[in-house]
């Protein structure tokens, strides 16, 4: 491995998760206010980095998190088991009045020039109300975690949940394992509590400890409070915006040693051109850049997170890592749902050229 992180070579758990459990409902291309079938996915921005990692990559993971003890937290709970995620739940329950509920994400795919609409109803949910001591960290780590990971939609839900990534940051940094924190800042939930002031102030304590972070320049700028270049990107693919932050990003934490981002440039709902760049140790990578045909696009940047850091847990050069990032991203692009369908195979020979649409 041609980096500077230094990843325990064995342990009980290649990666651990810590975040929130949400079911995602999805009429497909029907809007919300027209439909009258849903399909549901398991999901949550955490989560689905350990579901990948196992089901796909095959390597053995956890999940931190919430459960609410009453059928959706059963149904949940079952999608869980059948990614071959271990879960470490604090357990609530429901009192069948106001909760606390497994939050819900609506989310139709659009088509063509109609763009995806996402909402949530994340009201009362349990996992906003879970605080520090709520997980035995020393005990969960003592097992040998190589990788803990966690993200900004988590830290955004409540006043508590910031001080519960800080604690398993902390505990992880001192047990030796490698952290990771993908920014993945949302507007919607940062503005009901005090906005990028507030999100700063959360995610600047959580990013001291931590080694590998994930995250565009907007996430950056508004998450992280680190300010824009002076530079315009000439497009969306254009990585020399985010590798313009880069210098800033390292003198104030110098202990980051990786930030990676997909790059999209979305041409309609179904068609899309995808990259991927990552800043490791100061040196650049940046993946090829493919044509999507997207079936379902929720998931896609958890989908490079996840190959990405397999690539980086399994001693593959930092190139490498970087596409295998990027095509397990875009393959699930082409599955419903916001976890993989991909085999290890198929990422490995998309990542290495197989396919026509691939400009180099």
């Amino acid at each position: 491995m041609n980096t500077s992180l230094r990843i325990l070579p064995t342990g009980s758990l290649d990666l651990v998760s810590l975040g929130a459990l949400v079911h995602r409902v999805d009429p497909g291309i029907i809007p919300f206010r027209k439909s009258t079938q849903w399909a549901v996915h398991v999901s949550g921005g955490e989560f689905n980095v350990a579901a990948n990692l196992s089901d796909c990559f095959r390597l053995q993971t956890g999940i931190a998190t919430a459960m609410v003890d009453y059928p959706i937290g059963d149904l949940i709970a079952e999608r869980v088991r059948a990614m071959g995620v271990r879960p470490f739940y604090k357990h609530f329950a429901h009192n069948g009045v106001n909760g606390p509920n497994m939050a819900t994400v609506y989310s139709d795919r659009g088509h063509g020039m109609r763009a995806p609409v996402v909402f949530y109803n994340r009201s009362n949910e349990a996992a906003a109300q879970l605080q520090p001591g709520d997980f035995d960290w020393q005990a969960i780590l003592a097992e040998g975690v190589r990788w803990v990971h966690s993200g900004g939609i988590f830290a955004a839900l409540s006043e508590t949940t910031g001080e519960v990534i800080v604690e398993a940051m902390r505990v992880a940094k001192a047990a030796g394992a490698i952290t990771s924190f993908d920014l993945n800042y949302r507007a919607k939930l940062w503005n009901l509590w005090g906005g990028p002031e507030k999100a700063q102030s959360v995610i600047r304590r959580i990013v001291e400890h931590v080694d590998v972070l994930v995250g565009n320049e907007e996430d950056l700028q508004l998450g992280l409070g680190v300010a824009g270049p002076k530079i315009a990107a000439k497009s969306k693919l254009d990585p020399s915006v985010f590798f313009g932050m880069m210098d800033q990003v390292a003198s104030l934490y110098p202990q980051v040693k990786v930030v990676a981002t997909t790059l999209r440039d979305v041409h309609s709902t179904n068609r899309h051109s995808w990259s991927a760049v990552a800043w490791i140790d100061g040196q650049t990578y940046m993946a090829p850049t493919a044509d999507l045909d997207v079936l379902d696009r929720v998931g896609g940047g958890d989908g490079f997170a996840a190959g990405f850091f397999y690539g980086l847990l399994t001693g593959a050069t930092a190139q490498e890592a970087v596409n295998l990032g990027w095509a397990h991203g875009a393959l699930l692009t082409t599955f419903p749902g916001d976890t993989t369908m991909a085999t290890l195979e198929q990422v490995r020979a998309f990542a290495q050229g197989g396919s026509a649409r691939i400009q180099r």
